[in-house]
């Protein structure tokens, strides 16, 4: 009865969750992709309120659905033996600082060499926990995306920090070096976010199904082509801060998909040429409850080498010349400065 218990997930359907298909309701809640989920349905293992569900049926504010979930199977990951970054470790959970240009799981193109087979390597009792193909994973960064990420290493803990990010209680702050002086000094944008209606593959704000989306930001340091911003994504839609900045008009340095290339290089000092080959964008700072004991976590990670060098390049040579025109945030500086280390 224990081992039944372990394999159930139950789910209450919110008031702004009503009207979507029992399919894509669970593929949300659950982590699980819809092609799952609807064999699950028709396996006969999902109940709305009691009865079998349907996967074209739409859900309704209050039904209670159950999932009932396979048995654990081996996957065909193989670990392997790639350096983690890790700043915290327990029985329950990982967190750790990931490297710019790491695929967080396999995927089309990405077989092998991802973040998953690396875990799996530090942590083989993580296959199977919250998914055969993810197992650990509760939450995702883009690859050239670098940054705090947090990894389960119980279903419980997995099933309730997937609630904490659901639910809005994960409190994560990026560092974002955008192309273009931003003017104001600090703002949020709140615009649905969907699929590209010209681009399948990518994601916008001109959609005709878009998800409500907020980000706001903080501008740390001002240069004459660039701005160093301090962005809080509220919601955690795919792409969301990528999206929202280049929608603001100041994508982000690098980012070739949504605009923000920028140009090609920066000279430091002594005439070395600083080169980018990614957006540059961070997960600095997160904060969630732990998810055995309750207790408030915090946690830092140190921007990575690249990002410190354009960072020199543009504070070497540019700021002052923009000295006097451009208004400094002393305090905030202090803190991107403090992460660099």
């Amino acid at each position: 009865m224990e081992e039944l218990a372990s394999r159930e997930r139950q789910y209450r359907v919110s008031a702004s969750e009503s009207g979507q298909r029992l399919d894509s309701y669970l593929s949300s809640q659950s982590g699980l992709s819809r092609s799952q989920i609807q064999k699950r349905i028709q396996e006969r293992c999902v109940l709305v309120d009691g009865r079998p569900g349907e996967k074209d049926q739409r859900v309704k504010s209050g039904n209670l659905v159950l999932l009932l979930l396979p048995p654990p199977r081996s996957s065909e990951l193989r670990p392997e033996e790639i350096p983690l970054r890790i700043l915290f470790e327990d029985s329950s959970l990982i967190v750790l600082n990931k490297e710019p240009g790491m695929v967080v799981h396999p995927s089309p193109g990405h077989p092998s060499g991802t973040l998953v087979h690396a875990l799996l390597h530090h942590c083989p009792h993580l296959e199977g926990i919250g998914g055969v193909g993810r197992p650990g994973i509760v939450h995702r960064l883009d690859k050239e995306t670098s940054g705090l990420l947090v990894v389960a290493k119980t279903e419980a803990a997995h099933r309730f920090l997937s609630q904490q990010f659901k639910s809005r209680k994960v409190k994560k702050e990026y560092l974002a070096l955008v192309v273009g002086r931003v003017s104001s000094r600090q703002g949020e944008v709140e615009v649905a976010i969907g699929r590209s209606l010209r681009d399948r593959k990518k994601m916008g704000v001109r959609t005709s199904r878009g998800r409500a989306a907020l980000t706001r930001y903080f501008v740390l340091e001002r240069f004459p082509q660039f701005t160093l911003l301090e962005v809080s994504p509220e919601t955690g839609r795919t792409h969301q801060i990528r999206v929202h900045l280049a929608h603001l008009g100041h994508p982000i340095l690098g980012d070739r998909v949504y605009g923000g290339k920028g140009g090609e290089a920066l000279e430091r000092e002594g005439g070395q040429k600083v080169r980018w080959e990614r957006q540059m964008l961070h997960a600095w700072r997160i904060g969630f409850l732990h998810p055995l004991t309750g207790e408030p976590l915090s946690f830092e990670a140190s921007l990575p080498l690249d990002f410190r060098q354009i960072l020199e390049a543009l504070r070497s040579h540019w700021l002052v010349a923009a000295k006097g025109q451009e208004e400094v945030l002393e305090s905030k500086r202090d803190r991107c400065q403090e992460a660099e280390g």
